[in-house]
């Protein structure tokens, strides 16, 4: 038997003040991109500012259907944009938040797996990680370097990339 460890690493930031002012300001986009949340069923908005080398940002909110899972999270909602309008442009960070009248939330919100995996995969096609921003309103910010840091055992199968 080999004993393995995988190790992860984040910074969190007590509050959004202690960040850079270009984290700061893609935060707050992240912020702005809740206001077109689709939300009725869950009631739990989720916004996403993503930062390109050309310095656009591309803005993702998830989008819920009565017909679930027809729905997508917001994180895909912005990348599967990018990949559409964008592909050549890297992916520099990412800030993802979310907000509810449901209950207060105190921690930064993680993405899903599918997400997670879906952000593995445009680091991967750039060739390079990119920062991820996880902003709890009025709370604590994780910053982390590439995907990996959330998803160790990322999915990659090298062998069904015939190119």
């Amino acid at each position: 038997m080999i004993k393995k460890e995988i190790n992860i690493a984040f910074e969190e930031y007590k509050s959004i003040v202690e960040l850079s002012s270009d984290e700061q300001d893609l935060c707050k986009e992240a912020v702005k991109a809740l206001d077109n949340s689709h939300s009725p069923y869950s009631n739990f908005k989720v916004g996403v500012a993503i930062k390109l080398a050309s310095g656009k940002v591309v803005y993702g909110s998830n989008q819920e259907n009565v017909a679930y899972p027809s729905g997508l999270c917001a994180e895909r909602v912005a990348l599967f944009a990018i990949g559409a309008n964008y592909p050549d442009d890297e992916i520099k960070s990412i800030a993802i938040t979310a907000k509810t009248d449901l209950f207060e939330i105190t921690q930064p919100v993680t993405p899903c797996g599918s997400c997670l995996q879906v952000m593995a995969e445009y680091e991967k096609r750039q060739e390079n990680t990119f920062d991820i921003l996880l902003y709890c309103i009025n709370g604590p910010i994780w910053k982390a370097k590439g995907v990996n840091n959330f998803l160790p055992f990322l999915f990659f199968e090298d062998r069904l990339n015939k190119g």
